[in-house]
């Protein structure tokens, strides 16, 4: 196999959210794409946060385009002056109001949606965190913090009993092997 050539790229849109762009691509046997629109977004990590009780920590909050509420992992972009650790620590902090002492276990790090979308995600584990402060949220954040006992997740996602979206699934499931 070959990669596809870019032959001529546009910006259709630019946020702070992100970038849409539209390019047009030569692909290996010689069709022309003239429209394909591609999504740019920054790099983001989440983390599973357990506590030594064996609950995660976990943020509920209305998803817009979801419309409704989802209990998810604890996330965000990172800054551009941190490590992926140090923004993962920040975000937890401002999210939850949840430290740990110990070091964030890096679990994978994954393409979003490469068909259409050029950034990662870096999943991390954080043990036995407790809370050492209030949340320190943005203007346009508005979530609750919820503890869930780790071993009911499973069947709340399971029995669909939730809502959440797939990253917190998939961190959940990562977060659980490696603990095995």
């Amino acid at each position: 196999m070959n990669k596809w050539k870019t032959l001529k790229t546009e910006y259709i849109h630019k946020s702070p959210f992100g970038h849409i762009r539209k390019d047009a691509c030569q692909l290996p046997n010689g069709h022309i794409i003239h429209d394909y629109y591609v999504h740019e977004y920054a790099n983001w990590v989440n983390a599973v946060v357990i506590t030594k009780e064996k609950q995660l920590v976990m943020v509920e909050q209305y998803r817009y385009a979801g419309e409704g509420f989802f209990l998810e992992v604890p996330a965000g972009k990172i800054e551009a002056h941190e490590t992926d650790e140090e923004g993962i620590i920040r975000e937890v902090q401002e999210e939850t109001g949840f430290t740990s002492l110990r070091q964030p276990i890096l679990l994978g790090e994954f393409m979003v949606n490469p068909a259409i979308q050029n950034n990662k995600i870096k999943t991390f584990l954080l043990l036995e965190a407790c809370r050492t402060s209030e949340q320190k949220l943005d203007d346009t954040e508005e979530m609750s913090v919820q503890l869930i006992d780790f071993d009911q997740f499973e069947e709340m996602i399971v029995s669909n009993t939730i809502q959440t979206q797939l990253f917190t699934a998939h961190a959940y499931y990562m977060a659980k092997s490696y603990l095995k």
